[in-house]
């Protein structure tokens, strides 16, 4: 029996006389209505349903061809339609009012207008048209609630004299199965077979396909008993259900026991049945067997459907056929098959995975042509791939082009975003996107924030990185292991050992259970800071608690022994590997290389080198650059060109680190002819030097003219240095560099002088870097705005605000979007300079454009202006925000208020207990409007920190106010 959910309503009373069914009347519009936006008096009509009242109730007039209710018509809304049946004195003509106006165009009945009619017709015992529009209301359920919310309505209708009707319970199976409401669909099966009605196939069909779907075989197995009992024979759609729930299983075997039974009792295979096989055969890999199947379905006259062919596509693409699944399309068409959306989506997202993606893209803009319209599957696809390949602005574009075609983004589509510009370092703008999500929804999910976290790890914003993870628990979000993961490494990349170890506690204390990622994170934190004993203390506790280390966890303390000579330990570590079933793998043998390169065993280095081929291990890129580190540091650069020279011929393609080590090398020896013929090497081979690369040679062009010049009388060979010293760079110097590059034929272009700005400019050289800008621009070339946003960082360190602010206007002037570090580097200098009404001007501007709020609080509030001690104006700005109605959260509030007390001076204590009061109230508004008045236990901390605040400096008009209240 289906249990009915309390229904807010009232049918048994005279809709006619009695006020209390116009009162169940409005409570259905509330619950239903599509725009509940007033009440109508029940004393007074609108001026629209008098006027068809009217037209309903004037004898003389067919309404029906009525060229007035025509046109009153497309004013029609539910709510008018539902006082118009309730009211109308004629139960019939409401009827066929109620079916006229159903088939208006732009018009749809609500579900209170459903009871208003069905209300009607109960309480005039017109049982048979009141089953028809049971049957309709059934059918316009849109979702799991409101259908539940029928059949409880139903359920009292059947208490009042609506009987069953086979048709009626058919089709509330049909519902149930759309949505998936296995149990409730059980319950109503076990209804209508002890109701007295008798079951049709289609019953027993349908519930035996909603179990299949769920691959639930063996209760549909009892229902296709209950065919046989009644007499009744399965039919092609039994069998096909059966086979569904196989495949659902992943036993093809059981499918085709099924599907040979069915051919065996006379029952032909239908598309159906086909679509079902195949797709199960593709879901397991088996594609070719598939493809034999969709031959043998055409030979017997059984013609595919587009579904039939859209697994088959996809899966194609999936194995790298993507030929024979464009060729598949192809004869799809050939025989009358046009593609549809779903295998439009099947082929554009195969041929994305294939690393196609232009011609999926292609393939996306022919279907637009074609006239069809495009799921949110298609712009999920589109965008998740077009991320992937760092092309966000194109995948930006299509994400605003879903609500364009009616559709609202879904998580995977925000994450797919979020991800693409956490890959090209444009975090600010992903926060916007967690902005969106937090106002308007989806929900951001533990991926959204893992997301954001890794991009705050990325570009070394550890501080916002953990603030996030602060407003990840405040919205009511765990973390996970992946989270800890991710911070963990992020804070020991960054050589915070002390803070990974507190977050590795932190997730313990949490009841997660530390994964072998997150053990390796640490482990490898600890031995890159040379904390190689405390590394394997934690790699012994791991094994303790179960976890298995993987080859990672032991590459990771190979290299901290190795770079700490413990060469006999790292051999040890290395056969304990292979005695607990791994295979020590390139990274393993590199990193011992790497280590006794570094250290001075370029000797030994060579023994693991070739004992490593022995073992059929190839070697990398990064084995030969240590090798050729190594080589160098020794003064052996001819030794390490001939090394340069065998893994090109074993097609290793060296990058700018080998080629600088290389460099370096011969600048060592003295031999700068041949380090500049090594850079047009470099350059010829598509290799694109660095700032390192530039200032090694710049270093060789310095001893050259401190030789020509006498200063240096001696030149010691074989002395190598692998870090450059351009503490002298001058611009002469760096135009000899320009002028050298071109009589070897590497004429300077625009990359460059960009990297070489880049470097001035990260060393606060802007007097060199003003110059070579000149230079540049003589030539033709301009620096781009990623070298104009370091010069304006460098000019505010240098406190040369007007020459930054020059840049900054120019750059917005062009169109382009300053990132917030750029307006914090420009506050503060403003502010050192006590410009202070500039800094107000600059903050507002920024405000009208898109931010995500917090992340202007963390940025520009707490870590510059706080960080410069800037305590008045922080506030200032903070009011400003308010003041503006740029929210932040109550996360940032307390994260703001904890930054302020860390700056311990008594002129603060002010400021910090406003702050606390303001955010006490904050919280407290917001708990009474959520819980009813009801303090949290966080609120209550506020609040006595408040009154703590307020009794060191004395209680102020909103330290009385909050003592008065509470």
């Amino acid at each position: 029996m289906v249990m009915p959910l309390k229904p807010i309503f009232l049918y048994s009373l005279n809709p006619h006389r009695n006020s209390n069914f116009r009162r169940f009347t409005h409570l259905g519009r509330l619950q239903f209505s599509s725009k509940p936006d007033f009440f109508e008096d029940n004393y007074r009509l609108s001026f629209i349903v008098s006027k068809v009242l009217d037209i309903l109730s004037n004898p003389r007039l067919h309404w029906q061809t009525s060229a007035e209710l025509n046109s009153l018509s497309s004013k029609l809304r539910p709510r008018h339609v539902e006082k118009l049946v309730e009211i109308h004195g004629n139960t019939e003509v409401a009827l066929q009012f109620f079916y006229w106006v159903s088939k208006r165009n732009f018009y749809k009945h609500d579900m209170s207008c459903y009871v208003s009619m069905l209300n009607r017709l109960v309480f005039d015992k017109k049982f048979v048209p009141a089953d028809h529009v049971r049957i309709l209301m059934i059918k316009a359920c849109r979702n799991e609630g409101e259908l539940k919310w029928v059949i409880e309505y139903l359920s009292e209708l059947k208490r009042k004299g609506l009987g069953d009707s086979l048709y009626s319970f058919n089709t509330l199976l049909i519902q149930l199965g759309k949505f998936e409401m296995v149990e409730t669909a059980k319950s109503a099966y076990q209804e209508i077979m002890s109701s007295g009605t008798e079951p049709s196939l289609l019953t027993f069909n349908t519930m035996i396909n909603i179990l299949c779907k769920k691959g639930r075989v063996e209760e549909a197995k009892l229902i296709m008993s209950h065919i046989y009992q009644r007499e009744l024979s399965p039919d092609v759609f039994t069998y096909t259900s059966l086979i569904l729930g196989h495949s659902r299983n992943r036993d093809l075997d059981a499918a085709f026991v099924v599907f040979d039974r069915m051919v065996q009792d006379g029952i032909d295979p239908n598309a159906a049945t086909y679509t079902t096989l195949i797709n199960g055969l593709c879901t397991e890999g088996r594609v070719d067997e598939a493809m034999d199947m969709l031959d043998e379905m055409i030979e017997k006259g059984i013609k595919p459907t587009v579904y039939t062919y859209t697994v088959p596509i996809s899966s194609l693409c999936a194995v790298g056929r993507e030929k024979e699944a464009v060729d598949l399309v192809v004869s799809m068409r050939k025989r009358g098959c046009e593609p549809n959306v779903q295998t439009y989506t099947a082929l554009i997202s195969g041929l994305s995975q294939s690393g196609l993606l232009e011609v999926a893209i292609g393939l996306y803009h022919n279907m637009l042509r074609k006239g069809l319209l495009p799921t949110v599957v298609t712009f999920n696809i589109l965008i998740t791939e077009l991320c992937g390949a760092k092309k966000v602005d194109r995948a930006s574009r299509i994400f605003h082009l879903i609500e364009v075609h009616g559709y609202k983004p879904n998580t995977i589509t925000y994450n797919a975003l979020i991800h693409g510009l956490c890959l090209v370092g444009n975090i600010e703008r992903a926060m916007v996107l967690l902005s969106e999500m937090l106002k308007v929804g989806p929900a951001p999910t533990v991926i959204t924030y893992n997301t954001l976290i890794n991009g705050y790890l990325k570009q070394g914003f550890l501080d916002n990185a953990m603030r996030l993870l602060d407003l990840m628990k405040n919205n009511g979000c765990k973390a996970d292991e992946w989270t800890y993961a991710e911070l963990i490494s992020g804070f020991c990349k960054r050589g915070k050992l002390d803070s990974a170890s507190a977050l590795f506690e932190e997730m313990i204390k949490h009841g997660l259970s530390p994964n072998q990622v997150n053990y390796t994170a640490l482990i490898d934190g600890l031995s890159k800071e040379e904390k190689v004993d405390d590394a394997l203390a934690l790699l012994k506790t791991m094994e303790a608690r179960g976890c298995t280390p993987g080859i990672e966890t032991y590459n990771a303390i190979i290299n901290g022994l190795s770079k700490q000579k413990r060469l006999l330990e790292a051999e040890k570590l290395c056969n304990k590997i292979t005695e607990s079933g791994l295979l020590p793998n390139v990274i393993t043998y590199s990193t011992l290389i790497d280590g006794l390169s570094r250290n001075g065993g370029t000797r030994l280095a060579f023994k693991i080198f070739h004992d490593m081929k022995r073992r059929n291990c190839i070697p990398n890129l990064y084995t030969y650059s240590s090798l050729i580190y190594g080589l160098c540091l020794e003064g052996q650069a001819d030794n390490a060109e001939s090394l340069l020279r065998e893994m090109e011929q074993k097609g290793f393609a060296p990058d700018y680190v080998t080629y600088t080590s290389l460099i370096d090398g011969f600048v060592a020896l003295g031999r700068l002819a041949h380090a500049f013929l090594l850079f047009r090497q470099m350059v010829d081979k598509g290799c694109e030097p660095n700032y390192r690369t530039f200032g090694v040679l710049l270093k060789g062009l310095q001893k050259e003219c401190q030789l020509l010049s006498g200063e240096v009388s001696v030149l010691h060979e074989r002395v190598y240095s692998s870090t450059a010293s351009n503490n002298d760079v001058s611009f002469e110097l760096l135009c000899t560099l320009l002028d050298r590059m071109s009589e070897i034929g590497c004429e300077p272009n625009a990359g460059t002088y960009c990297t070489l700005l880049l470097g001035l400019s990260r060393e606060g050289k802007t007097y060199e870097a003003d110059q070579l800008i000149e230079h540049m621009e003589e030539k033709g070339f301009s620096p781009t705005s990623a070298v104009y946003c370091s010069l304006l960082v460098s000019y505010c360190n240098n406190m040369k605000v007007d020459a930054a602010l020059e840049i900054f206007d120019s750059l917005v002037q062009q169109g382009f979007r300053p990132p917030l570090p750029i307006y914090q580097s420009l506050i503060c200098a403003l502010c050192r300079r006590s410009r202070l009404k500039e800094v107000e001007v600059l903050f507002e501007n920024m405000l009208g454009k898109q931010w995500n709020n917090d992340e202007i609080v963390w940025t520009i509030l707490i870590d510059g202006l706080l960080k410069e001690k800037k305590s008045e104006l922080c506030m200032k700005l903070l009011h400003v925000m308010e003041s503006k109605s740029c929210p932040i959260s109550f996360q940032t509030y307390v994260i703001l208020a904890r930054e302020l007390s860390k700056l311990d001076e008594a002129a603060l204590q002010m400021r910090e207990a406003e702050l606390w009061l303001s955010l006490t109230f904050k919280e407290l508004t917001f708990c009474r409007s959520n819980a009813q008045g009801s303090i949290s236990i966080v609120v209550n901390s506020h609040l006595l920190m408040a009154f703590y605040m307020s009794s060191k400096v004395g209680i102020g008009p909103e330290g009385i106010k909050l003592e008065q209240q509470y």
